[in-house]
């Protein structure tokens, strides 16, 4: 297996991206290829002390950044390292990309140059959602189109189930459509078409969920269009800092609070490992003829191991081909025209 970093992408690039590759390649027998200013990247694993041979480098002059147009960007920097790496995966010189870079640009990177999986209408992105339950999910769409039309929900469900139980091993796992009630006549026309449509696709749909059914764990795989995908998360990662905010106000209101906190600090220290989102691995765009994973931009080091060595099954087990032939099943089954 050959995992395609790209080097240059992120706030912490290349540093922590050379970083958790160096961590990763201790746990993994696969080979990892950083794509990237060359000089800055082998000074980075200069620092990291590494002198193995499974960690090589393919130079690439030009970056992306957060402040590029998507599209104009993927057509003029073609020797950006996000390029580069995109069309390796596409002439077969690596099988798993990974970027912290621009989310529109991979999005779009990913669209032109990977292309869509026949049968596709959209590609979406799929985060990782921590809630209350224990169990992490995923979001579907996070925030790759701001809009969607039937089609796009009911393959986010299919291609959510597909990388939920082949890539996390969570078997026949729960898919649930975000909407105003749980009344199958609840919501927008485009949401009351997609629950009929999912309701006859060869997936475990459980209806609509409520907004404040999400955080509990009500399904596996959270159906939304990119828009609200996006605010969940965003709103979700606030309210969470604010609570342990105001446990850390609170144990330090008095003397007894201290001691309180004091006892309760290891627990608390749980809590946020469990809502650290480093813990999970990347995020993948799903829909792509091509596994592309997409980590946050101020990604460290920890995040980019997780990402790799988490991210592999997504190519080993052939998710893209499964949900490739999935997508032919589903148009069959209950005739669903892109």
């Amino acid at each position: 297996m050959r995992v395609v970093l790209d080097g240059m992408g992120g706030d912490n690039a290349p540093m922590e991206i050379v970083k958790g590759a160096v961590e990763a390649a201790e746990l993994i027998d696969d080979e990892i290829i950083i794509v990237g200013r060359e000089e800055e990247i082998r000074k980075e694993l200069r620092k990291n002390k590494y002198k193995g041979d499974q960690i090589s480098i393919v130079n690439a002059n030009d970056v992306i950044t957060m402040e590029d147009s998507p599209v104009k960007a993927i057509r003029r920097k073609t020797d950006s390292s996000l390029v580069v790496a995109l069309n390796m995966i596409k002439n077969g010189e690596g099988d798993l990309l990974i970027s912290g870079g621009n989310t529109g640009a991979l999005v779009v990177g990913s669209r032109m140059i990977l292309g869509r999986i026949d049968g596709i209408d959209r590609p979406v992105l799929a985060s990782a959602y921590i809630n209350f339950a224990g169990e992490p999910t995923i979001i579907v769409d996070a925030g790759a189109s701001s809009e969607s039309k039937t089609v796009n929900l009911v393959e986010s469900g299919l291609m959510g189930s597909i990388y939920m139980e082949k890539v996390w091993g969570r078997p026949n796992p729960k898919v649930g459509l975000v909407n105003l009630g749980v009344e199958e006549t609840k919501g927008t026309t485009v949401t009351k078409e997609a629950f009929q449509k999912l309701k006859k696709a060869d997936i475990n749909f459980v209806g609509n969920i409520e907004g404040r059914e999400v955080p509990s764990g009500a399904a596996d795989v959270i159906v939304c269009d990119g828009f609200v995908g996006n605010v969940i998360l965003k709103l979700s990662e606030g309210l969470a800092m604010c609570i342990l905010k105001m446990l850390k106000q609170e144990f330090m209101s008095s003397g007894k609070t201290k001691i309180a906190g004091l006892l309760m600090k290891s627990r608390i220290e749980g809590m946020k490992e469990q809502f650290n989102y480093e813990e999970y691995g990347g995020a993948p765009v799903l829909g792509v003829n091509g596994p592309v994973l997409k980590i946050h931009g101020s990604s460290t080091s920890m995040a980019v191991k997780n990402a790799i060595v988490k991210g592999i099954p997504y190519a080993s087990n052939k998710v893209v081909d499964i949900i490739r032939q999935a997508i032919l099943d589903l148009q069959e089954d209950i005739e669903i025209e892109v």
